[in-house]
């Protein structure tokens, strides 16, 4: 299989959204890490990159990355420029009425980083009137922003308009914590020797998937087939390892094969069995 590439421009506009007996189309927020980065040595890579690859073998095809700006990503799916969303999408209630998802694979948890040595963060009671690093007006800042926690634990949070100067102020002793997702977390870690993630993994509850057109039923179960058998075989655990240096959640998405196709629970799920048996 020839090395995932990037596509540009017009000739991404071009490309038709199904999958040939040689090629399909896929789409991600090329720049997020650690699950789609450009590669120093040509086109791309990261933890959705290894997955759509080990993916596109086991199907007999080739894959090939466009780089879609996350706010017009839904609308190039819909308009057919790809087969299917490999960025991490966090499923939901709206999504899932408007696309088909797949197989969950990851769970959406929340982790904190803190500087290398300090002490360990267990429970969010370690964190009770310490100074905490967000990025300024994102998900976790809502998060630690919700009056129950901020009355309860009293934290100060230090908002900053990039992420990785959230990172930095904890590096530098400026802030206790910062906080963000686990994925990111972990494989900051292994980039930065002045940080490391917390103990403590909030789960939020929720579940992230590929998604695929509503008229594209038939890609989807093609996909259920190889990921159910990727999570069986330890693949997508390895996967999430070898990216953030963790191991995913025991007994979570990355391991438990759902039945039937898709995200149980959600509009558009389908209840009849995949047959990959695995």
């Amino acid at each position: 299989m020839k090395t995932t590439g990037l596509i540009f421009g017009a000739a991404a506009l071009l490309a038709a959204g199904t999958a040939s007996a040689e090629t399909m189309k896929v789409a991600a927020d090329v720049g997020y890490a650690p699950h789609v980065m450009a590669s120093v040595t040509g086109g791309v890579e990261g933890y959705n990159v290894d997955i759509i690859e080990e993916m596109a073998k086991r199907m007999g095809v080739e894959a090939e990355v466009i780089d879609q700006e996350w706010s017009g990503i839904f609308a190039g799916l819909a308009a057919g420029k790809y087969v299917v969303i490999i960025a991490p999408t966090t499923v939901t209630e709206e999504r899932a009425k408007n696309m088909l998802f797949g197989e969950p694979y990851f769970e959406v948890n929340y982790q904190f980083l803190i500087k290398k040595g300090a002490p360990q963060i267990n429970s969010l009671d370690d964190l009770a009137g310490k100074k905490i690093a967000v990025n300024k007006g994102n998900f976790f800042d809502k998060w630690l922003s919700a009056p129950e926690r901020m009355d309860k634990y009293k934290w100060e949070l230090v908002r900053f308009g990039k992420n990785a100067d959230a990172i930095q102020a904890v590096a530098t002793g400026r802030a206790d914590a910062n906080l963000a997702g686990d994925t990111v977390m972990g494989w900051t870690a292994q980039k930065n020797p002045l940080v490391e993630p917390s103990n403590l993994v909030i789960s939020t509850g929720r579940v992230g998937a590929m998604a695929f057109h509503t008229t594209n039923e038939e890609m989807r179960k093609k996909f259920e087939v190889v990921m159910e058998c990727m999570k069986a075989d330890g693949t997508i655990a390895k996967i999430h390892e070898k990216w953030t240096g963790q191991k995913p959640t025991e007994g979570g998405a990355a391991y438990k094969v759902v039945p039937g196709i898709g995200v149980p629970g959600f509009a558009n799920y389908d209840e009849t069995p995949s047959g990959s048996g695995c």
